[in-house]
């Protein structure tokens, strides 16, 4: 049995899991992550099922940042805001520590496929919000595993929505390399364009908002074809002391990854008032 068709028959184990979550994290102290998932530890949970915003990026395309380039990186823009993204493998994250070394905004991993769930969401994304920061919710796209408006509505019902209070970012979906098999999930340049176009549109019927698209350069321009620089923002990876050529059609980038060292770190390409208007205004 394939990868892909392995996922398939574990989807509605894993989306009675992502319930089970939502579930007894109700009855556990706020914030805290259940102590287990579908009869695992919660732990061993995450590192089956949850692929970190870039770990395939990383995988294929290497990090070749150094603390060098990752001074040059964050300091690169003359009107630039720092920030980071996490998922369930950095479990309860310190924002104390981040907010004192500068960053500003972070991204939360919400939702995978449908079949995956953060357990430490509640802790992430609330804890980077209460501690002063402006924070979004994103998903890691598998286009193989459901429609693009499927998945779009599992990430909305599963804490990635929006609301215009200025300290919410619209939410982003990564679109990177299979981690289970073919670099484009088995779908044609065309076939990708329309499930990328599929989600962002389900999620702006749902939100007033179009998601933040989060890719590489080089994956971009070998799975899709399609322009969305119109619409949505671009959130682009690259792991070197500069931003280097963008996707197709985008002129110039909102969010960068420049590192993935020692945890995923991110530059917005703006001052901070241009990202509380990305975190207020309606599309």
């Amino acid at each position: 049995m394939s990868a892909p068709q392995k996922r398939w028959w574990r989807c509605a184990a894993s989306a009675a899991a992502s319930a089970a979550v939502l579930v007894v994290g109700a009855l556990a102290p706020a914030g805290a992550a259940p102590r287990t998932v579908d009869g695992m530890p919660t732990d061993d949970y995450v590192a089956r099922y949850d692929h970190p915003m870039g770990s395939q990026i990383r995988r294929v395309e290497g990090d070749h940042s150094t603390p060098e380039t990752q001074a040059i990186a964050g300091g690169d823009l003359v009107a630039s805001v720092e920030g980071i993204d996490v998922s369930g493998h950095q479990g309860n994250v310190d924002w104390a520590g981040y907010w004192g070394q500068g960053k500003r905004f972070a991204y939360v991993k919400a939702t995978e496929g449908t079949y995956y769930t953060n357990p430490y969401f509640a802790q992430q994304y609330n804890g980077s919000y209460n501690i002063g920061m402006i924070r979004g919710a994103y998903h890691f796209a598998t286009p193989d595993n459901a429609s693009g408006a499927t998945q779009a509505n599992y990430f909305v019902d599963h804490g990635g929505g929006w609301s215009g209070d200025g300290k919410t970012l619209p939410g982003a979906v990564d679109m990177e390399y299979n981690p289970y098999g073919s670099t484009c999930y088995g779908l044609s340049k065309g076939a990708m364009t329309g499930w990328i176009k599929d989600f962002s549109d389900t999620y702006h019927a749902r939100t007033g908002r179009y998601p933040v698209i989060y890719t590489s350069t080089s994956w971009w321009s070998q799975c899709v074809d399609g322009a969305f620089a119109t619409t949505n923002p671009l959130w682009v990876a690259r792991y070197s002391s500069s931003v280097g050529a963008l996707p197709y059609n985008w002129g110039f980038h909102t969010f960068w990854q420049y590192t993935s060292s020692p945890i995923d770190q991110n530059t917005f390409n703006g001052a901070y008032d241009r990202l509380q208007v990305l975190a207020t205004a309606r599309d």
